[in-house]
């Protein structure tokens, strides 16, 4: 029977799905880590309150590219290129959603309007990241190889998943919610078929690697399908919503440390 839980075991137990696997992630990771740097050092003068939160994500970010390095270096394996339909980072910069890597590149201030986008933005990456992270607690959280990085990481997801409710709330009782529904809805609904797409294309690639037989191939792969079909009918509604978290002020504390797991 396939599972969420027997698929990712699949993919741990062998060394190229599992190479692929945390060089994907860490790639994405490290470019999350890039992206929220570059943000950081260029919010608008009146938002400079938001510059160590958004500095503490970007760091987040990049300590979670290097515990996936690290259990490469562990298993005694190197990185290797991510595939760019794999890329679920740059394909969404290249269909518009967040903030595009050529502003973030220029020493120019953001504006207000800029970071409402990246944190509507955010909300809606940082649910799919919180979820999937969840997903591999339950099913994983007790791993001997994995399950310490797969529970800090969620962890820390789900800081940065409060954190953007918590501004974005703020912002919207300040005058700004209109802008925000409109971005969170676009975001949302751009996310939902990049994610079906990458995640076609990366069950491709570990089908491949695998060797998985053709009708297990097509399951999956109806399933992918299947899932986004919801997301569009009525799930994509998750990603939008605005509540007050319980985690109050979940980025104001020092980061945690991914020592012990290098």
């Amino acid at each position: 029977m396939l599972s969420a839980r027997s698929l990712f075991q699949e993919i741990v137990d062998n060394d190229d799905s599992f190479q692929l696997f945390c060089s994907i992630a860490a790639s994405g990771e490290a470019q999350g880590g890039w992206e929220n740097g570059r943000i950081a050092a260029l919010v608008p003068a009146g938002m400079r309150h938001l510059a160590p939160k958004i500095t503490r994500h970007g760091a987040d970010e990049d300590k979670h590219g290097r515990i996936f390095n690290a259990l490469l270096r562990k298993r005694g394996l190197p990185p290797v290129p991510v595939p760019l339909e794999t890329d679920y980072t740059m394909l969404l910069e290249r269909h518009g959603i967040g903030l595009a890597h050529d502003k973030l590149r220029r020493e120019e201030p953001l504006t207000e309007e800029d970071i409402l986008v990246y944190l509507s933005h955010s909300r809606v990456t940082e649910q799919r990241a919180a979820d999937q992270m969840e997903m591999l607690v339950k099913n994983f959280g007790d791993h001997p190889e994995v399950g310490k990085a797969i529970h800090m990481i969620s962890d820390d997801e789900d800081n940065h998943l409060a954190y953007c409710h918590e501004e974005l709330l703020r912002l919207a009782h300040e005058g700004h919610g209109r802008t925000i529904q409109r971005v969170l809805r676009e975001s949302a609904l751009a996310e939902i078929a990049i994610y079906r797409d990458v995640s076609l294309a990366v069950m491709g690639h570990m089908g491949r690697l695998l060797k998985w037989p053709a009708p297990k191939a097509a399951v999956l792969a109806a399933g992918i399908r299947g899932m986004y079909a919801y997301e569009r009918f009525s799930g994509w509604h998750r990603m939008v919503g605005l509540r007050m978290p319980e985690r109050r002020d979940a980025l104001g504390g020092a980061p945690t440390s991914a020592a012990g797991l290098a």
